[in-house]
């Protein structure tokens, strides 16, 4: 196996990372402060081991607790399982998915078959047994389960150099457990099951030493690793503690002197990892320091060894899986041009990295990065650069990751590898499994010793063989994607690799410019290949559609590299002439070549290709593309009148005017062309066809871009010819004559032209065009020139219509308020324009021109005017917005609502201008009250527009004319409409300015709903306050309404009135129910019936809580009567739904009634009534029955209640006698104030009592402390711990309590003891004295009463006993007006839920 030289160390390594491309994440390390008291070792050591202990930091460095985020794993633990057996270790997780678009392969695995050869035929003739661990240096060695330890060296035989030990004694120490190799390849450590641990030199196979009392006996070694110091070693054993080794040899004497690091008794350690450094960096500063990181259960500690032993830092892990194995992994980096140590670590599926560097100020710092978190339980960790880590996890699936960036870069399954496990070591059981349990169930996956790095590969040690891993160099990693005939793949990978962005990249050597130039050589050869299997691969029979697919498919990524590594030249020649060989890849060729000119990335084609884009185009038919790419080419090598021909021919006129510009510098024989084809047709007074829209557009927008000094379609025009082309611009526009004009052409064509085609946008060109205009004088001459020609043309011309005409004078009202205006106009010329546009014998386009007018008067037009004569004009036309315009300019705001009014279009708007005049501070008090008094006379006018809009401005500004303002008004619906919306609040949007209007406007008010609107006169009388009941009765009476007469009279007082108005209602329409006609309307008569009687029963219930019997019998059986008497009328089938319907109605009415008379009265009265009285029983069976069920459903919920409540009586008394009985268990065994247990005590008897809080005294001590009062039979006890921690006032509140013959425990028990013999036995009796409750039961049994809020039960049970009672004041019938029955309480509810469970 050979090794990559460019991996044998650190800087090797390092020399492939450029220096100039430091890592992206930088800026997310943060340096941490000092600490102002470093712990000490002891101090680390005796933490107790706490998951959520804070992150310490030793000596110069604290690391910030909000930074260190925990990420719990909560998963269940696994089964125990030996060596080697991995079925049980596999835990299901989601895998981390690959990108092998974008990284393709970037391990690649080995297998050493001549090791693992010898390893199985070392296990069969001699028997070595299976391998157990293995390491590897310059050499490999592999320790067996019966205590060999084999050596093989890495030449490419890979033969078997020394075999070191033997079985027999491997069976007095047990399997290897641990392998370790020091740095010059001299020395081998190897640990052993049952303790032992053994050194060998290398160079002849001697046993040097034998070490047996470097730890506590009973214990395997897990781990046994050299430092770089050659006679400095530590181990960790399965107890989880750490020993450090350290070496000496004194007159040819060899010994081993052993000290402990950390004890297990304090935590226990599973996995140590001491820095080594390669011989370039022993004289880096943090190496003297010979660091040793450590990683326990719960925390990871780094400690340094030299020059005397400290804790550098502690770190927890929080909250993780107490089954996953805690990794650890030391490795140079280079982090901001600098090289220093990195420590990462894992337990669970989130690895945590950790910076050391040393300032040179001496400083030592520890700096938190950014932690890696994935989805998958970690078991092992390894770097096998100083930028990738490969994890594995309990899936033994690898994990290839970019430590900058976190990213995964590939994902393996190694499950054919059959990794060795070191679970039998970690459960010890080759000396007896004496382990904790937790460390047990960590060495379930644990795999230390079975993997293994050095100089960039990873040795896995599996069952019957041994596998390296190793990062493939770019070439490797590109060809193995080609073998696959990934082309896409391989070429996006190598573009990585160009472009420096690929990750674990091996094999790039030299300066960037250098490597760019290696990688673009084999792209090159990549690309030729791809075109090979293009052409190979086209399919040579089917659709000419499928050979396209297949094209369209591969062509544009042999376009898209060729610009990207800038070899257009590659593209044209070579690739381009292999495609011709296919017309359907020449044609797709051509067509890819689109979208790269229109981005601008492909700028200049070669002649041939760009005739053959063009003809290619051409002859498909697809000149729109044709367009668009001429645009954005250099088309100098093109013949260009064959292609301004083409253009022409296929209205293709941006790629015309772009030929003509940059081909042959012309700006004005593109205007030219165009002002051919628009022309004639506006001259003519024809309309345009859509094509010449467009070119008529085009034309605008492109004078537009020449005189601002921009290329059209895109781009600039070049500097020197900016002022050539405006002047070329401006005297074409200004031409007398077009240069082929007939006799009949009149004068200044092309600004007619463009006049005529958009009058508002040629102007607004101009505008643009004269904001450039500052000191050039030519330009200034060019700029009244042009005016003078457009007034010309539209003032002594009649084919433009007003607002072509008033977007002129617009446009030169704009000119001429400029300050550094040099414009002259005649201003007889507007005066002119208005007379035009005010002429009053044109009533078209009013609007039209009342709004362009209006517009000249905004941008400046008025000081061209005489105001005097614009107003007199305005007004004559119908001007108003011009007359608000001028009245608004003079403050006559008065007058202006007279131009609202006369405005249909603006009528509404009235409102919102008066109250802003009225309420917006800024106008004087004269004009606010001219407004005033011009609004008040024409507030007619105003209601009449909008009442609501009225109302709100009449309860804003005009609360005290609202008697004057309702006298004007004539017509009597409007007077209602508009005092609706000033009474109503919800009807206008300022509810806040409701009038208090006086009696007689809410009586007119009244008496105008009740003509207009009768359906809302109850609503409005319960909602309004304001009127006088006696003159609202006879209004409602006057226009017949009984609901509202009754609802007055109800509340005047009159009940008995009311209800005879409404009874008499009721009456009215049971006789149209029984006498009209039964076909016709019936069922809408049952309606009114039904609501006429749930008035009339509302009525009812509501008065009868505050009449005495008598008066509720005087309400309730004319109602009773009235409801029965049409009954006997209705006889025969034909009546039969209707005597139902009635019925129905008159069981209602019982139901109703029997809550307030008694129901021996009710059947009394039915009996005794003449309609039932002479007849049979049949007829009132109904009626009797229906109050039967009403009182059988009543008794069956009595006895439900008296039921339930009965039993949760008996639960709660029972659930309180248990508690109070149930036995107290204390504390401790101690008196609470003496210190001293009360089982040593060698008195005769002594008494304990002990308090349900669980603190425990003897009596005589309490009594010292006047924690006692006698009361009349019992003497009464407090805890003394519990009320002197509450203030002192103990004594007064046990004085309280005892007052009220309570105590302060649940339960007080004596205890005597007797203590006999040596050694205390206890004979103990309880002396019950008489239960009490203290203030806490107290509450509690309080609050267990009145769980069920509402009345108590036994109140609800007493008012149903006595209900059938006559006038007992009670709750149901209570004597005082205006109270009610618990029954009619909103808020009453029988909760009939069982009692709550209460655990035991």
């Amino acid at each position: 196996m050979s090794e990559s030289p460019d991996t044998r160390s650190l800087v090797s390594a390092s020399s492939q990372l450029n220096l100039m491309d430091i890592e992206a994440i930088d800026d997310k390390e943060f340096d941490i402060p000092q600490v102002d008291t470093p712990p000490t070792l002891d101090s680390i050591l005796n933490e107790p081991e706490d998951e959520d202990e804070p992150f310490i930091l030793e000596d110069t460095c604290l690391l910030n607790a909000e930074n260190m985020d925990a990420h719990p794993a909560t998963r269940p633990s696994l089964a125990s399982s030996d060596s080697g057996d991995r079925t049980h270790m596999k835990r299901r997780r989601k895998a981390v998915e690959t990108n092998a678009l974008v990284h393709g392969s970037v391990l690649k695995h080995n297998v050493l078959k001549g090791i693992s050869a010898q390893m199985v035929s070392a296990a069969d003739k001699v028997d070595a047994g299976l391998p157990t661990a293995i390491t590897v240096s310059s050499v490999i060695a592999v320790g067996t389960s019966h205590g060999l330890a084999l050596v093989f060296g890495k030449d490419p035989n890979q033969a078997l150099r020394l075999c070191l030990g033997s079985t027999a004694v491997g069976a007095q120490y047990g399997a290897v457990s641990a392998l370790s190799i020091n740095h010059d390849c001299t020395r081998l450590l190897c640990g052993f099951a049952k303790g032992q641990i053994t050194m060998w030199d290398l160079a002849n196979g001697k046993l040097l030493r034998t070490i047996t009392e470097a730890h506590p006996p009973g214990t395997a070694i897990l781990h046994v690793k050299f430092t770089d110091d050659p006679t400095l070693a530590v181990c960790n054993d399965s107890g989880g503690s750490v020993f450090e080794l350290s070496f000496r040899r004194v007159m040819g004497v060899r010994s081993c002197e052993s000290r402990c690091l950390f004890s297990g008794s304090k935590g226990e350690v599973c996995c140590v990892e001491p820095l080594h450094s390669s011989s370039e960096l022993r004289d880096h500063p943090i190496t003297q320091y010979s660091l040793l990181a450590m990683a326990s259960l719960t925390k990871i500690l780094v400690i340094g060894l030299k020059p005397s032993l400290k804790v550098w830092m502690t770190f927890p892990y929080g909250k993780t899986d107490p089954a996953s194995v805690p990794q650890l992994a030391w490795q140079f980096v280079l982090v901001q041009k600098m090289v220093n140590p990195m420590l990462a670590f894992c337990r669970g599926d989130t690895v945590h990295f950790l910076l050391v560097k040393k300032e040179e100020s001496g400083t030592i710092h520890v700096i938190k990065q950014r932690q890696l978190q994935l989805s998958c339980d970690l078991i092992s960790l390894t770097w096998i650069n100083s930028r990738t880590l490969v994890l594995m996890d309990s899936l033994e699936k690898l994990h290839v990751v970019d430590r900058p960036s976190h990213e995964t870069l590939e994902t393996l399954d190694m499950a054919e590898v059959q990794l060795v496990y070191n679970s039998s070591h970690f459960k010890s059981l080759a000396t007896g499994g004496n382990v904790s349990q937790a460390l047990a169930l960590v060495g379930e996956k644990a795999c230390y010793q079975s993997v293994c790095s050095y100089g960039g590969q990873i040795v896995y040690l599996g069952t019957k063989s041994v596998h390296v891993m190793t990062l493939r160099n770019w070439r490797e990693r590109v060809d193995y994607l080609l073998k696959q005939e990934k082309f896409v793949e391989a070429l996006s990978l190598a573009w990585s690799f160009h472009e420096g962005t690929a990750k674990a990249v091996v094999g790039l050597y030299g300066d960037p410019a250098k490597r760019k130039g290696v990688v673009a050589d084999k792209m090159v050869e990549i690309l030729f290949q791809y075109v090979d299997r293009s052409l190979k691969k086209c399919p040579e029979q089917g659709k000419i559609q499928v050979m396209e697919q297949h094209f369209q498919d591969m062509v544009p990524v042999m376009v898209d590299y060729c610009l990207l590594l800038q070899r257009t030249d590659l593209l044209f020649s070579q690739i381009y002439s292999r495609l011709t060989e296919n017309s359907v890849a020449r044609g797709v060729f051509l067509q890819s070549l689109e979208p790269y000119i229109l981005s601008e990335r492909l700028g200049c084609l070669t002649a041939p290709v760009m005739r053959d884009l063009l003809g290619h185009f051409q002859d498909n038919g697809m000149m729109e593309s044709v367009e668009n790419c001429l645009v954005h080419m250099d088309i100098t090598s093109l013949d260009i009148q064959q292609v301004v021909q083409m253009c022409w021919e296929n209205q293709l006129y941006d790629a015309m005017i772009y030929v003509f510009n940059s081909g042959m510098n012309d700006y004005i024989s593109p205007m030219e062309k165009l002002f051919q084809v628009i022309g004639p047709p506006l001259r003519e007074g024809k309309s345009l066809t859509d094509e010449q829209v467009v070119m008529g557009n085009k034309l605008l927008v492109y004078i537009s871009c020449s005189l601002a000094g921009r290329a059209y379609p895109l781009g600039d025009i070049p500097e020197d010819l900016v002022p050539l082309v405006k002047n070329q611009v401006f005297e074409f526009l200004i031409r007398l004559h077009s240069m082929e004009a007939s006799q009949e052409e009149e004068v200044y064509p092309h600004i007619r032209t463009l006049l005529h085609f958009d009058t508002r946008e040629f102007l607004n060109v101009l505008a643009l065009t004269f904001e450039d205009f500052k000191n050039d004088k030519q330009a200034l001459e060019y700029q009244q020139r042009i005016v003078d020609i457009l007034l010309t043309v539209m003032v002594e011309n009649s084919d433009f219509t007003p607002s072509q005409v008033g977007c002129l004078f617009t446009f030169l009202a704009r000119q001429l308020a400029k300050p550094d205006n040099t414009l002259f106009v005649n201003r007889k010329l507007f005066d002119q324009v208005l007379e035009f546009l005010c002429s009053p014998d044109d009533d078209s386009r009013h609007t039209e021109r009342q709004q362009v007018l209006l517009e000249l008067l905004q941008v400046g037009g008025v000081v061209q005017f005489d105001e005097s004569r614009l107003l007199y004009l305005a007004e004559k036309a119908e001007f108003y917005q011009i007359c608000e315009f001028m009245y608004e300019k003079k403050h006559l705001y008065d007058k202006i609502i007279y131009c609202y009014l006369k405005d249909p279009l603006r009528k509404e708007e009235i409102f919102n201008y008066v109250h802003n005049i009225l309420s917006i501070p800024g106008y004087s008090h004269e004009e606010k009250q001219s407004v005033w008094d011009r609004a008040l006379q024409h507030m007619t006018e105003l209601v009449a527009i909008s009442p609501s809009k009225a109302a709100d401005l009449v309860s804003l500004h005009f609360s005290e004319e609202v008697r004057s303002i309702i006298d004007r008004l004539e017509d009597d619906y409007m007077v209602f409409q508009f005092l609706k919306c000033l009474l109503d609040p919800r009807e206008g949007p300022n509810p806040q300015a409701v009038l208090r209007l006086s009696p007689e406007l809410h009586e007119l008010h009244l008496g105008l709903l009740c003509r207009f609107s009768p359906l809302q006169v109850t609503a409005f009388l319960k909602a309004s306050q304001d009127y006088r009941l006696e003159e609202a009765i006879q209004i409602t009476e006057q226009q017949g309404l009984q609901e509202a007469t009754a609802y007055l009279l109800e509340r005047k007082g009159d009940v008995q009135g009311a209800f005879q108005v409404l009874l008499q209602t009721l009456k009215d329409k049971l006789t149209s129910l029984t006498q009209q006609s039964q076909e016709e309307g019936e069922e809408l008569r049952l309606q009114g019936v039904e609501s006429a009687l749930g008035d009339i029963i509302a009525l009812c219930h509501r008065s009868s809580h505050s009449l005495n019997q008598q008066q509720r019998e005087a309400l309730w059986f004319p109602l009773l009567e009235a409801m029965m008497s049409p009954q006997k009328i209705l006889k025969g089938p034909n009546w039969r739904s209707t005597s139902e319907a009635l019925k129905e109605l008159t069981m209602q009415v019982l139901n109703s009634m029997t809550s307030f008379i008694a129901l021996p009265a009710v059947i009394q009265r039915i009996l005794q009534d003449p309609v039932y009285g002479k007849g049979k029983l049949a007829e009132i069976q109904g009626l009797i029955l229906g109050m039967l069920e009403t009182f059988n459903y009543e008794q069956t919920l009595l006895e439900t209640t008296t039921s339930l409540l009965n039993h949760d009586l008996h639960w709660s008394l029972s659930h309180l006698r248990a508690a109070v009985s149930r036995g107290l268990h204390p504390r401790q065994d101690h008196c609470s104030i003496c210190l001293q247990q009360y089982r040593r005590q060698h008195e005769a008897q002594d008494e304990i009592i002990i308090f349900s809080c669980g603190h425990l005294y003897h009596c005589q001590c309490l009594q010292s402390k006047e924690c006692g009062l006698v009361g009349e039979r019992l003497q009464t006890w407090s805890c003394y711990k519990c009320t002197s921690s509450q203030g002192g006032r103990s004594g007064e509140r046990l004085a309280t309590e005892t007052g009220r013959g309570r105590s302060t425990s649940l339960a007080q028990t004596k205890v005597t003891s007797r203590h006999r013999g040596s050694y205390g036995d206890l004979s103990g009796r309880k002396l019950f004295s008489d239960a009490t409750l203290d203030a806490q039961q107290s509450q509690s049994w309080e609050q267990l009463r009145c769980i069920y809020r509402g009345p108590s039960r036994l109140a609800i049970l007493t008012e149903l006993s006595h209900s059938g009672g006559k006038e007992k004041p009670s709750l149901l019938n209570p004597s005082q007006p205006g109270s009610a029955s618990i029954f009619h309480r909103e808020n009453f509810q029988l909760k009939l839920s069982p009692p709550p469970l209460m655990e035991e």
